[in-house]
């Protein structure tokens, strides 16, 4: 049976954040809350582990997973070329539900898979996240489910759908956003929203100039 272990609180998560730095540390993957939904993460320079996160999900290379980051200084150690407009929805809206597609620095020893020399970066607003980040640094995380299937607001949710394939699940209850991060693609010459979520279309127009999602065709 798949163990959760209690991340709910500052003053009782320091064996739960242990177990999933050291989890993570041998290859494994963990499953942390976050502000939008639970995620399951794995070390982003570990590509083996990467590659087993996808496998979990049941994705194949070709979809990446985005990367969460404990500071927003740390963009600049991940990204280049950053536009300014960026730096201001960075300012305005992290840590919280916003990601934001950038060019990765070609230097970065990893293999997050088909990126494209891109990579897609989050700072979530989550004191369990934010713990566990801390300690790691940069980890891949993508929602906490079989693609397919609904993202897990619960730890048990995730459980049930990821089962043994995760090594750590830290409990921080109910996530308290439960819709997935807005999505802004910045490596274009215009910021362009390519996933509306919990940051509004409005809220990132007011910080700055930004294209709409393409709309579907008939």
């Amino acid at each position: 049976m798949v163990k959760l272990h209690d991340a709910r609180s500052e003053n009782s998560w320091g064996p739960a954040i242990d177990e999933a730095v050291n989890a993570l540390g041998r290859g494994g993957l963990v499953v942390l809350p976050t502000d939008t939904v639970y995620g399951i993460g794995a070390d982003a320079f570990d590509a083996d582990a990467v590659a087993a996160l996808l496998a979990a999900k049941g994705r194949g290379r070709q979809m990446p997973p985005p990367v969460l980051v404990p500071d927003a200084r740390t963009l600049d150690g991940l990204a280049v070329d950053v536009p300014p407009g960026v730096r201001d929805l960075v300012e305005a809206f992290w840590p919280g539900g916003l990601t934001i597609i950038c060019r990765a620095q070609p230097s970065l020893a990893w293999d997050l898979g088909e990126t494209q020399g891109t990579v897609a970066l989050r700072m979530p607003d989550h004191p369990a996240a934010l713990a566990l980040l801390r300690r790691t640094g940069p980890l891949a995380v993508s929602s906490a489910n079989r693609t397919g299937s609904p993202a897990a607001s619960t730890a048990a949710d995730a459980a049930e759908q990821l089962g043994d394939a995760v090594a750590v699940y830290l409990d921080g209850g109910q996530a308290p956003g439960g819709v997935a991060s807005t999505i802004v693609d910045a490596t274009a010459p215009t910021l362009r929203i390519v996933r509306q979520g919990a940051v509004g279309r409005e809220q990132l127009e007011a910080v700055t100039e930004i294209e709409p999602p393409v709309e579907a065709g008939p």
